[in-house]
């Protein structure tokens, strides 16, 4: 059975997510934006390759820090999308929430820093 919570009480757990992230990971997030939604649209479930129906949690949008370069133009902003009705529909609980929660923030931050799947899932958040 899914974890319902209002938007204002999944923002809270978004930002003590934020706010637990070390220097100096926390500084070099200032030019990115996270976005809170309630699904992913349809194109994002289908660039990243899954069905309509399929679960999508969190969402980096950028290019991450590991392949950027000096010689690069400007760019648009990093983005991070954060999917409030796909993380619930994985808890049971507010203790499974506030968990998911954190690992899915950290999950697309580390995509920001230039970590892949099996760096993340190393860490323990995948």
């Amino acid at each position: 059975m899914p974890y319902h919570v209002s938007k204002q009480r999944f923002a809270r757990l978004v930002e003590e997510a934020l706010t637990d992230l070390p220097e100096p990971f926390a500084s070099h997030l200032e030019e990115m934006t996270l976005e809170i939604r309630s699904r992913p649209a349809l194109k994002q479930l289908r660039d990243q390759g899954l069905e309509d129906d399929q679960l999508l949690l969190g969402l980096y949008v950028g290019v991450p820090m590991t392949e950027r370069h000096v010689e690069a133009g400007p760019s648009i902003p990093d983005k991070i999308f954060i999917f409030q009705e796909d993380i619930e529909l994985c808890c049971e609980n507010e203790r499974e929430l506030v968990r998911q929660t954190r690992i899915t923030v950290l999950h697309e931050i580390g995509h920001h820093f230039g970590m892949d799947e099996d760096d993340l899932e190393e860490l323990g958040y995948r």
